[in-house]
């Protein structure tokens, strides 16, 4: 149960933001080849976002924050039900096997350890499906930043968006370069608004029933 958890704490706390920073530093790292090697003879024009501001401000991401740590929080309750209830076996046969013939012992002591070995593999089971989870919310998020990007680009003749903040390539920008506040503002509007439509949606269908 310890092991699950701390997978779980672990996925929950790291593996959003690092996929998504890797998905996304790739992709600017691609785009900077391309510009080095096309016949665009114009000037360019960059802007960068700070991506750590970007995830902490944007609604979506908070709101696949709480998916994931609620569908994180109901696999642990599953296996931990699943781990106290095999205990609950094994403290049992602690306290009756001394009036157990050695025939009767030993198979339940071969029962409790099949049972142990399964749990295993549950527990192995859950955290995949949380892996999975994860990475296609983490796609759903990579999907929605790119596709803004690129409409946001083509609305205000950007040739280039960069990442800049700790750890990125980019080691100094000028502060007017800086389309953070505009970005986060843009997306959490799109994401209010499908929100709206979502929500609209679903009082219509009810109302139709």
């Amino acid at each position: 149960m310890k092991n699950l958890s701390l997978i779980l704490n672990a996925v929950l706390i790291v593996a959003v933001a690092f996929l998504y920073y890797n998905q996304f530093s790739s992709s600017s790292a691609s785009e900077e080849v391309n510009s080095q090697t096309s016949n665009y003879d114009g000037d360019y024009s960059v802007v960068y976002i700070n991506s750590d501001s970007v995830l902490v401000k944007y609604d979506y991401f908070k709101e696949i924050q709480g998916e994931l740590q609620g569908q994180s929080q109901k696999l642990e309750n599953e296996y931990k039900n699943r781990a106290e209830g095999l205990q609950r076996e094994v403290n049992d046969f602690q306290r009756t096997v001394n009036s157990l013939t050695i025939g009767q012992a030993k198979a339940l002591e071969e029962d409790l350890l099949k049972k142990q070995q399964n749990l295993q593999v549950y527990q192995q089971n859950l955290s995949q499906q949380l892996l999975k989870e994860e990475a296609k919310l983490n796609k759903q998020l990579y999907d929605k930043i790119t596709t803004y990007l690129r409409k946001y680009s083509m609305e205000n003749n950007i040739d280039l968006v960069v990442k800049f903040n700790q750890g990125s390539d980019v080691l100094y920008a000028n502060d007017g370069m800086d389309v953070t506040n505009a970005v986060i503002e843009g997306l959490n509007a799109e994401y209010n608004t499908e929100s709206q439509s979502d929500t609209g949606a679903v009082q219509d269908s009810t109302a139709t029933e």
